[in-house]
Protein backbone atom coordinates (compact mmCIF):
# COMPACT_ATOMS: atom_id res chain seq x y z
CA UNK A 1 0.00 0.00 0.00
CA UNK A 2 1.33 3.59 -1.40
CA UNK A 3 0.81 6.70 0.40
CA UNK A 4 0.25 9.88 -2.29
CA UNK A 5 0.24 12.64 -0.11
CA UNK A 6 4.18 12.39 0.11
CA UNK A 7 5.53 15.25 -1.74
CA UNK A 8 8.08 15.29 -5.43
CA UNK A 9 5.75 12.88 -6.64
CA UNK A 10 7.12 9.87 -4.88
CA UNK A 11 5.41 7.19 -4.08
CA UNK A 12 5.87 6.44 -0.05
CA UNK A 13 5.32 2.44 1.64
CA UNK A 14 2.40 2.98 4.44
CA UNK A 15 2.86 0.94 7.37
CA UNK A 16 -0.16 -0.45 9.84
CA UNK A 17 0.27 0.86 13.82
CA UNK A 18 -2.77 -0.74 15.75
CA UNK A 19 -5.67 0.70 14.15
CA UNK A 20 -3.81 3.35 11.85
CA UNK A 21 -1.94 3.41 9.01
CA UNK A 22 1.08 5.36 8.84
CA UNK A 23 3.67 6.76 6.12
CA UNK A 24 7.34 5.56 6.81
CA UNK A 25 8.56 8.95 5.56
CA UNK A 26 6.65 11.70 6.87
CA UNK A 27 5.28 12.40 9.73
CA UNK A 28 1.58 11.98 10.46
CA UNK A 29 -0.43 9.00 11.10
CA UNK A 30 -3.59 8.58 9.20
CA UNK A 31 -6.77 6.21 10.35
CA UNK A 32 -8.49 4.07 8.06
CA UNK A 33 -11.49 6.65 6.88
CA UNK A 34 -8.36 9.19 6.02
CA UNK A 35 -6.53 6.15 4.38
CA UNK A 36 -9.52 5.36 2.18
CA UNK A 37 -9.96 9.17 1.16
CA UNK A 38 -6.01 9.54 0.09
CA UNK A 39 -6.04 11.90 -3.38
CA UNK A 40 -3.91 10.42 -5.90
CA UNK A 41 -3.32 13.99 -7.20
CA UNK A 42 0.30 14.84 -7.34
CA UNK A 43 1.36 16.75 -4.01
CA UNK A 44 4.10 19.78 -4.26
CA UNK A 45 7.94 19.41 -4.33
CA UNK A 46 9.13 19.29 -0.87
CA UNK A 47 7.91 17.57 2.63
CA UNK A 48 6.92 20.60 4.81
CA UNK A 49 9.40 21.13 7.66
CA UNK A 50 8.33 21.30 11.09
CA UNK A 51 11.10 21.26 12.87
CA UNK A 52 15.22 21.10 12.59
CA UNK A 53 15.76 17.00 12.19
CA UNK A 54 19.63 16.66 13.17
CA UNK A 55 22.34 19.00 11.90
CA UNK A 56 25.53 17.10 9.94
CA UNK A 57 28.79 17.17 11.83
CA UNK A 58 30.85 20.42 10.39
CA UNK A 59 27.22 21.93 9.18
CA UNK A 60 25.27 24.99 9.97
CA UNK A 61 21.68 25.35 8.69
CA UNK A 62 20.03 27.93 6.68
CA UNK A 63 16.08 28.76 7.05
CA UNK A 64 14.02 30.65 4.64
CA UNK A 65 10.32 31.07 5.81
CA UNK A 66 7.40 33.50 4.47
CA UNK A 67 5.62 35.50 6.55
CA UNK A 68 3.43 37.95 4.64
CA UNK A 69 3.19 39.16 0.88
CA UNK A 70 4.89 42.09 1.34
CA UNK A 71 7.54 43.60 3.86
CA UNK A 72 7.45 47.57 4.51
CA UNK A 73 11.20 47.26 4.32
CA UNK A 74 11.98 51.08 5.28
CA UNK A 75 10.28 50.83 8.29
CA UNK A 76 11.63 47.07 9.23
CA UNK A 77 15.29 48.70 8.24
CA UNK A 78 14.39 51.46 11.10
CA UNK A 79 13.34 48.85 13.64
CA UNK A 80 15.92 46.51 13.36
CA UNK A 81 18.48 49.35 14.31
CA UNK A 82 16.85 50.03 17.26
CA UNK A 83 17.20 46.29 18.41
CA UNK A 84 20.34 45.32 20.24
CA UNK A 85 20.26 42.06 18.53
CA UNK A 86 20.74 43.05 14.53
CA UNK A 87 22.55 45.52 12.55
CA UNK A 88 21.99 46.29 8.70
CA UNK A 89 24.68 46.28 6.75
CA UNK A 90 25.95 45.68 3.17
CA UNK A 91 25.13 42.80 1.49
CA UNK A 92 28.96 42.25 0.99
CA UNK A 93 31.70 43.32 2.22
CA UNK A 94 33.68 46.24 -0.30
CA UNK A 95 30.07 46.63 -2.07
CA UNK A 96 29.58 48.03 -5.04
CA UNK A 97 26.03 48.05 -4.92
CA UNK A 98 23.93 51.33 -5.10
CA UNK A 99 20.39 51.94 -3.03
CA UNK A 100 18.49 51.12 -6.30
CA UNK A 101 19.57 47.43 -5.99
CA UNK A 102 19.14 46.73 -3.00
CA UNK A 103 16.58 48.81 -2.14
CA UNK A 104 14.06 45.08 -2.07
CA UNK A 105 16.59 43.71 0.35
CA UNK A 106 17.89 44.13 3.99
CA UNK A 107 20.90 42.17 4.82
CA UNK A 108 21.88 42.11 8.95
CA UNK A 109 24.03 40.69 10.89
CA UNK A 110 23.55 39.38 14.46
CA UNK A 111 25.53 41.76 17.36
CA UNK A 112 25.26 38.46 19.38
CA UNK A 113 28.07 35.54 18.45
CA UNK A 114 27.18 32.02 20.32
CA UNK A 115 29.86 30.32 17.82
CA UNK A 116 32.67 31.56 15.27
CA UNK A 117 29.91 31.14 12.54
CA UNK A 118 27.99 34.42 12.22
CA UNK A 119 24.76 34.93 11.77
CA UNK A 120 23.02 36.60 8.60
CA UNK A 121 19.61 37.52 8.05
CA UNK A 122 18.01 38.77 4.47
CA UNK A 123 15.01 40.07 4.51
CA UNK A 124 13.07 40.41 1.21
CA UNK A 125 10.28 42.74 0.64
CA UNK A 126 8.35 40.09 -1.29
CA UNK A 127 7.87 38.96 2.51
CA UNK A 128 10.63 36.31 2.89
CA UNK A 129 13.33 35.77 5.13
CA UNK A 130 16.38 33.24 4.93
CA UNK A 131 18.78 33.03 8.06
CA UNK A 132 21.72 31.87 8.35
CA UNK A 133 22.91 29.83 11.29
CA UNK A 134 19.61 30.77 13.32
CA UNK A 135 17.79 28.76 15.90
CA UNK A 136 14.51 27.70 15.93
CA UNK A 137 13.39 29.79 19.04
CA UNK A 138 14.94 32.94 17.00
CA UNK A 139 12.83 32.30 14.23
CA UNK A 140 9.69 32.08 16.27
CA UNK A 141 10.60 35.82 17.45
CA UNK A 142 11.56 37.13 14.26
CA UNK A 143 8.00 36.14 13.20
CA UNK A 144 6.78 38.11 16.17
CA UNK A 145 8.77 40.85 15.57
CA UNK A 146 7.94 41.23 11.89
CA UNK A 147 4.20 41.66 12.30
CA UNK A 148 4.32 45.18 12.83
CA UNK A 149 6.15 45.80 9.30
CA UNK A 150 3.59 43.25 6.91
CA UNK A 151 1.61 43.79 3.97
CA UNK A 152 -1.27 40.82 3.90
CA UNK A 153 0.56 38.01 6.69
CA UNK A 154 -0.08 34.82 6.42
CA UNK A 155 -1.31 32.79 9.25
CA UNK A 156 0.84 30.61 11.79
CA UNK A 157 0.27 27.51 10.11
CA UNK A 158 1.46 27.99 6.79
CA UNK A 159 4.36 29.84 7.72
CA UNK A 160 5.34 26.77 9.80
CA UNK A 161 4.33 24.20 7.15
CA UNK A 162 6.12 26.06 4.73
CA UNK A 163 9.84 26.68 6.21
CA UNK A 164 12.41 25.55 4.53
CA UNK A 165 16.00 24.23 5.91
CA UNK A 166 19.03 23.53 4.50
CA UNK A 167 22.46 22.65 5.72
CA UNK A 168 25.87 24.42 4.46
CA UNK A 169 29.39 24.07 4.77
CA UNK A 170 32.74 25.55 3.35
CA UNK A 171 34.71 24.41 0.64
CA UNK A 172 38.10 25.11 -0.79
CA UNK A 173 36.64 25.03 -4.13
CA UNK A 174 37.08 27.64 -6.78
CA UNK A 175 32.80 28.21 -6.89
CA UNK A 176 30.26 27.66 -4.46
CA UNK A 177 27.75 24.62 -5.61
CA UNK A 178 25.33 21.86 -3.87
CA UNK A 179 26.14 18.62 -3.62
CA UNK A 180 24.13 15.95 -1.99
CA UNK A 181 21.47 18.29 -0.76
CA UNK A 182 24.18 20.59 0.98
CA UNK A 183 24.97 23.94 0.34
CA UNK A 184 29.06 24.32 -0.10
CA UNK A 185 30.26 27.52 0.48
CA UNK A 186 33.83 28.86 -0.93
CA UNK A 187 36.00 29.64 2.29
CA UNK A 188 38.74 31.55 0.33
CA UNK A 189 37.36 34.40 -1.11
CA UNK A 190 35.13 36.33 1.55
CA UNK A 191 33.80 38.77 -0.23
CA UNK A 192 32.53 36.43 -2.89
CA UNK A 193 31.16 33.56 -0.32
CA UNK A 194 28.92 36.90 0.95
CA UNK A 195 27.78 37.36 -2.59
CA UNK A 196 27.26 33.37 -2.99
CA UNK A 197 25.19 33.69 0.21
CA UNK A 198 23.23 36.38 -0.85
CA UNK A 199 22.82 34.73 -4.16
CA UNK A 200 21.61 31.53 -2.68
CA UNK A 201 19.29 33.23 -0.21
CA UNK A 202 17.32 34.67 -3.11
CA UNK A 203 16.76 31.48 -4.60
CA UNK A 204 15.75 29.80 -1.61
CA UNK A 205 13.17 33.02 -0.56
CA UNK A 206 11.91 32.53 -3.97
CA UNK A 207 11.62 28.72 -3.22
CA UNK A 208 9.52 29.50 -0.12
CA UNK A 209 7.23 31.95 -1.39
CA UNK A 210 6.39 29.83 -4.09
CA UNK A 211 5.47 27.44 -1.82
CA UNK A 212 3.29 29.27 0.08
CA UNK A 213 1.40 30.40 -3.27
CA UNK A 214 1.33 26.07 -3.64
CA UNK A 215 -0.47 25.70 -0.35
CA UNK A 216 -2.73 28.60 -1.22
CA UNK A 217 -3.14 26.92 -4.77
CA UNK A 218 -4.04 23.22 -3.15
CA UNK A 219 -6.95 24.84 -0.95
CA UNK A 220 -8.68 26.45 -3.58
CA UNK A 221 -8.92 22.99 -5.74
CA UNK A 222 -9.36 21.41 -2.20
CA UNK A 223 -12.51 24.23 -1.91
CA UNK A 224 -14.27 23.54 -5.24
CA UNK A 225 -13.74 19.49 -5.32
CA UNK A 226 -17.24 18.97 -4.36
CA UNK A 227 -18.16 21.07 -7.33
CA UNK A 228 -16.78 18.71 -9.66
CA UNK A 229 -17.73 15.26 -8.25
CA UNK A 230 -21.49 17.03 -8.41
CA UNK A 231 -20.79 17.71 -11.65
CA UNK A 232 -19.77 14.15 -12.26
CA UNK A 233 -22.30 12.56 -10.31
CA UNK A 234 -24.98 14.67 -12.57
CA UNK A 235 -26.46 16.65 -9.15
CA UNK A 236 -27.45 20.06 -9.22
CA UNK A 237 -24.49 22.44 -8.30
CA UNK A 238 -24.64 23.73 -4.63
CA UNK A 239 -22.58 27.29 -5.46
CA UNK A 240 -23.87 30.33 -6.36
CA UNK A 241 -23.17 33.22 -9.02
CA UNK A 242 -21.26 35.34 -6.17
CA UNK A 243 -19.64 32.54 -5.16
CA UNK A 244 -18.16 31.99 -8.39
CA UNK A 245 -17.09 35.42 -9.40
CA UNK A 246 -15.24 35.33 -5.87
CA UNK A 247 -13.51 32.09 -6.88
CA UNK A 248 -12.66 33.54 -10.33
CA UNK A 249 -11.46 36.79 -8.28
CA UNK A 250 -8.89 34.31 -6.38
CA UNK A 251 -7.38 32.64 -8.82
CA UNK A 252 -6.78 35.79 -10.94
CA UNK A 253 -5.28 37.63 -7.69
CA UNK A 254 -2.99 34.25 -7.28
CA UNK A 255 -2.17 34.51 -11.10
CA UNK A 256 -1.44 37.57 -10.99
CA UNK A 257 0.78 37.29 -7.81
CA UNK A 258 2.85 34.66 -9.71
CA UNK A 259 3.43 36.31 -12.97
CA UNK A 260 3.35 39.87 -12.99
CA UNK A 261 3.45 40.73 -9.65
CA UNK A 262 6.66 38.70 -8.69
CA UNK A 263 10.10 38.51 -10.43
CA UNK A 264 10.37 34.25 -10.18
CA UNK A 265 9.40 34.10 -14.51
CA UNK A 266 12.68 36.67 -14.74
CA UNK A 267 16.43 37.09 -14.16
CA UNK A 268 16.62 39.97 -11.93
CA UNK A 269 18.38 42.92 -12.54
CA UNK A 270 21.47 42.88 -9.90
CA UNK A 271 22.63 39.11 -11.92
CA UNK A 272 22.65 40.91 -15.23
CA UNK A 273 26.81 41.91 -15.26
CA UNK A 274 27.91 39.20 -12.86
CA UNK A 275 27.87 36.50 -14.68
CA UNK A 276 29.55 33.77 -12.22
CA UNK A 277 26.87 34.84 -9.92
CA UNK A 278 23.63 34.16 -12.51
CA UNK A 279 25.21 30.80 -13.00
CA UNK A 280 25.11 30.30 -9.66
CA UNK A 281 21.41 31.81 -8.82
CA UNK A 282 20.32 29.91 -12.11
CA UNK A 283 21.75 26.62 -10.71
CA UNK A 284 20.34 27.11 -6.71
CA UNK A 285 17.04 28.13 -8.58
CA UNK A 286 16.87 24.81 -10.55
CA UNK A 287 17.48 22.69 -7.36
CA UNK A 288 14.29 24.19 -6.08
CA UNK A 289 12.49 23.64 -9.29
CA UNK A 290 11.35 27.06 -9.50
CA UNK A 291 10.67 27.02 -13.01
CA UNK A 292 9.01 23.79 -13.10
CA UNK A 293 7.22 24.17 -10.25
CA UNK A 294 5.60 27.69 -12.17
CA UNK A 295 4.58 25.23 -14.98
CA UNK A 296 2.33 23.09 -12.85
CA UNK A 297 1.04 25.92 -11.34
CA UNK A 298 0.02 27.88 -14.01
CA UNK A 299 -1.08 24.69 -15.36
CA UNK A 300 -3.52 24.31 -12.54
CA UNK A 301 -4.41 27.33 -12.37
CA UNK A 302 -5.66 27.05 -16.28
CA UNK A 303 -7.78 24.21 -15.44
CA UNK A 304 -9.53 25.68 -12.57
CA UNK A 305 -10.25 28.65 -14.50
CA UNK A 306 -12.01 26.58 -17.04
CA UNK A 307 -13.91 24.97 -14.24
CA UNK A 308 -15.06 28.40 -12.96
CA UNK A 309 -15.88 29.70 -16.76
CA UNK A 310 -17.87 26.42 -16.86
CA UNK A 311 -19.70 27.01 -13.69
CA UNK A 312 -20.22 31.08 -14.83
CA UNK A 313 -21.45 29.88 -18.48
CA UNK A 314 -24.05 27.24 -16.51
CA UNK A 315 -25.07 29.47 -14.18
CA UNK A 316 -25.66 32.29 -16.64
CA UNK A 317 -27.56 29.68 -18.65
CA UNK A 318 -30.03 28.93 -15.33
CA UNK A 319 -30.42 32.24 -14.91
CA UNK A 320 -31.69 33.21 -18.41
CA UNK A 321 -33.73 30.14 -18.37
CA UNK A 322 -35.49 31.11 -15.52
CA UNK A 323 -35.92 34.72 -16.72
CA UNK A 324 -37.23 33.24 -19.50
CA UNK A 325 -39.87 31.03 -17.58
CA UNK A 326 -40.46 34.11 -15.89
CA UNK A 327 -41.56 35.96 -19.11
CA UNK A 328 -43.83 33.21 -20.28
CA UNK A 329 -45.52 32.82 -16.88
CA UNK A 330 -46.12 36.57 -17.17
CA UNK A 331 -47.80 36.05 -20.61
CA UNK A 332 -49.90 33.27 -19.33
CA UNK A 333 -51.15 35.44 -16.92
CA UNK A 334 -52.18 38.52 -19.17
CA UNK A 335 -53.38 35.79 -21.60
CA UNK A 336 -55.68 34.58 -18.43
CA UNK A 337 -57.00 38.10 -17.58
CA UNK A 338 -57.74 38.90 -21.14
CA UNK A 339 -59.77 35.63 -21.45
CA UNK A 340 -62.14 36.90 -18.23
CA UNK A 341 -62.64 40.04 -19.58
CA UNK A 342 -63.92 38.96 -22.79
CA UNK A 343 -65.54 36.20 -20.97
CA UNK A 344 -67.06 38.97 -18.96
CA UNK A 345 -67.27 40.75 -21.33
CA UNK A 346 -69.77 38.37 -23.73
CA UNK A 347 -71.82 37.45 -20.34
CA UNK A 348 -73.47 41.01 -20.74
Amino acid sequence: MYCFTCTRGWLRPLKVYGDGLRCLSTRGSLNAAQATNIKKRTQRRKPSIVEDTGQPHGFWSVSAFATAEEFRLEKLHVALKKTKIYEPTCLYKGSDLDETESADVIHAVSKMHVTNEPRHLYFFREGSVVGWNITDLEVKSLVNFLTDHEIGPYNDQIITDEREIMYYTYTDDKKSSIKKGNLHLIRDDVTASDLDRYTFSNAMAHSVKLGIWESMLEEYIDSVEYVTQDLQNGLPIRITRKEVMKKTGELFGLRHKINLSSDLQDLPDFYWEREQLETFYRSSCNYFSISTRLKTMNLKINHCLELVELLSHHLSDKHHIRLEWMIIVLIMVEVGFEIIHYTQMFIK
